[in-house]
Parts: C-alpha cells; structure tokens; sequence
C-alpha cells in the first residue's frame, strides 16, 4: 500500500497513514482552531466501531493550544519519538519514545513538544469502562494450518 491508499475485504480494512516522519503532512479543521496540522483521525477511514484513533506529530516548540478534556472517553497517548511534556490536571508528566499514558475522561490535560526533534504519538480513544473481553480471553484459536504463499 502507498501512503493514503485504502484497502478492503469482508473483514477488514488496511490504510498506509504514511512514514511517522511524514505525519505532519496531515491536516484537519477543527472548530474553534482552525487548521490542525500533524493529526489524522482513523475512525473514519477504517470503519472503527469501538474506538477513534489518530496519529499525531508535534514539531519541536509547538504545544497544543488549548486544554480539554472528555465527556465518555478515555484517552491512551504511545509515544513513538521525541520527548515533551504532558499536563494533566496541573501535573507535569514527562514523555518519551515508550512511554504510554492514560487519561480519564475528565483529566483536564495538554501537551508539549521541549524536544528537538518531531514528537510523535498515536492517541487511542475509546469509551470508559467499556471493555468487556480482552488480550487472550476474546480470542478463539482456529484448527487450521498456518500457511502463507511463496
């Protein structure tokens, strides 16, 4: 797949966002802000169902401009590059490449970029409290050999 192409079958979907390099190459709008650069949403494009997902790239200096928070969704932030800060409900939490944070739906939070390179992130958002099954226990193993063509 090239970056941007879409790729469906009856039970799934597969899109190539691009290198994580190239991910403030996406842009959106948002109310109130105006034009996002270095954010793309997911859902739409791959048909979630359960969650939104974006990948995300901060350059160096750069902050989010505003604070927010949710009304039903917890947020998941994975840190793939770079280093910053993140400020949730007035503390200071550093990240970087590895770090992985939780944020409850009322956590007032924002972020920073006090690196020099590009921070780059995936933010996974789904409704709180909603998961039912999880890791092994919602997976069924098949009796099917593993094959794959040459």
């Amino acid at each position: 797949m090239q970056n941007g192409n879409l790729k469906q079958g009856a039970h799934y979907a597969a899109y190539d966002s691009g290198a994580p390099l190239e991910w403030m190459d996406h842009t959106l709008e948002i109310q109130g802000l105006g034009e996002i650069r270095g954010k793309q949403f997911l859902k739409d494009i791959l048909q979630f169902t359960g969650c939104e997902i974006s990948v995300n790239s901060l350059p160096s200096g750069a902050s989010m401009p505003v604070y927010h928070q949710h009304q039903e969704n917890e947020e998941i932030y994975i840190f793939i590059q770079g280093q910053g800060q993140m400020q949730i409900d007035e503390e200071i939490i550093d990240v970087k490449e590895g770090s992985v944070i939780r944020i409850a739906p009322n956590g007032v939070r924002t972020w920073r970029n006090n690196g020099n390179q590009p921070l780059l992130y995936i933010i996974v958002q789904m409704r709180e409290n909603s998961l039912r099954q999880y890791s092994i226990g919602d997976g069924i193993v098949l009796d099917k050999t593993v094959t794959w063509p040459n």
